[in-house]
């Protein structure tokens, strides 16, 4: 489980460290992929696997609509593994997608992370702790 907010830099060669303590679940390498908000998304080996599985179930979408989700996801992804010093590179259209530039941010997300640009970050942030409540009261009313 990933929770937790760290801040970080990306170096001149678009590398930034993974946090110490999410390392070793990252061993078996680490898939990037733009998330449906301004970040990169990234997953472990074996979340990416079940992610991956949970597509190819039966599902109620047609073959066009699946063909579709399956470029969405799988054409922009990016497989990575940590380097010696902690480190992963940010390939350049991931971190366009998400308008990265020097400070980032890594965000836990229970089974993944999300890597943020820092002031889009507080945005989401502020944004996701306003809206969280009203959703955990929905949730109880039911």
């Amino acid at each position: 489980m990933f929770f937790g907010e760290f801040a970080y830099k990306i170096d001149e060669k678009g590398r930034m460290p993974i946090p110490p303590r999410f390392r070793n679940s990252f061993k078996d390498g680490i898939v990037l992929t733009p998330g449906p908000e301004k970040c990169i998304i990234a997953y472990t080996a074996a979340e990416w696997k079940k992610l991956a599985a949970s597509f190819t179930a039966t599902t109620p979408l047609t073959p066009s609509k699946m063909r579709k989700l399956n470029r969405a996801i799988f054409a922009t992804a990016f497989s990575t593994i940590i380097d010696g010093q902690g480190r992963i590179a940010l390939p350049v259209p991931l971190r366009d997608s998400a308008e990265i530039k020097d400070d980032v941010v890594i965000a836990g997300a229970n089974t993944y992370l999300e890597i943020w640009d820092k002031d889009l970050w507080e945005e989401e942030k502020a944004s996701s702790q306003e809206q969280a409540w009203q959703i955990i009261e929905s949730l109880e009313k039911r």
